[in-house]
């Protein structure tokens, strides 16, 4: 658990990862200087941590691997789904037709229910074999908001390379964190000082 919060707290959320969980999923991967990688999602017990510390599931849950699998799945999918709309492009039907899965797999409605002593009474079912389920429906539906809302003409993917991440701009920010807009002014820096010399 340590060396997990350890490395979510040296990956600085993006802008807009609080109020987009599919964009926090995207940028629960990232490629970081130094052909290094980090992957928030990499075992079965840190996805659990990943899902837990964003309210996605209760901690302690015991996530096996199909279900982290699934996960890093819906990742893959929802960042092809980014990338095409920051760039302009048709998206992959795979990527939209794994989020609509997603969304669909577990029902949403409030079901209607009797408890013998209340009587009738409705309510959302969560039962705790799909957690995952319902967390990726969560997720695969904020990424359609995402996507449909004003704020996705804010999307814009991180401008140092080598990052992979994604954020919603604010003003002219156009880095992830502080430390990759740091890097992209540093590599501007030297590439003035060797051209001059």
């Amino acid at each position: 658990m340590e060396e997990f919060v350890r490395e979510e707290a040296a990956l600085p959320a993006s802008p807009g990862e609080a109020e987009h969980p599919a964009l926090a999923l995207v940028n629960s991967a990232v490629t970081l200087p130094g052909g290094h990688t980090a992957d928030l999602l990499g075992t079965p017990a840190r996805a659990e941590q990943w899902l837990a510390r964003r309210g996605l599931a209760p901690a302690g849950v015991g996530l096996a691997e199909v279900c982290a699998t699934q996960l890093r799945a819906l990742r893959e999918q929802v960042r092809s789904l980014l990338a095409s709309r920051v760039a302009g492009q048709p998206a992959l039907p795979a990527a939209v037709t794994a989020v609509n899965d997603a969304m669909t797999r577990v029902s949403t409605a409030p079901l209607l229910l009797w408890d013998e002593k209340t009587g009738p009474y409705r309510a959302t079912p969560h039962p705790t074999t799909a957690i995952v389920e319902h967390a990726l429906a969560a997720i695969a539906a904020d990424a359609a908001d995402l996507l449909t809302s004003p704020d996705a003409i804010r999307l814009t993917a991180c401008a140092s390379p080598p990052c992979n991440r994604f954020l919603l701009k604010h003003g002219r920010r156009q880095w992830c964190s502080t430390r990759c807009g740091d890097r992209a002014r540093a590599a501007r820096a030297y590439a003035r000082r060797t051209a001059t010399e």
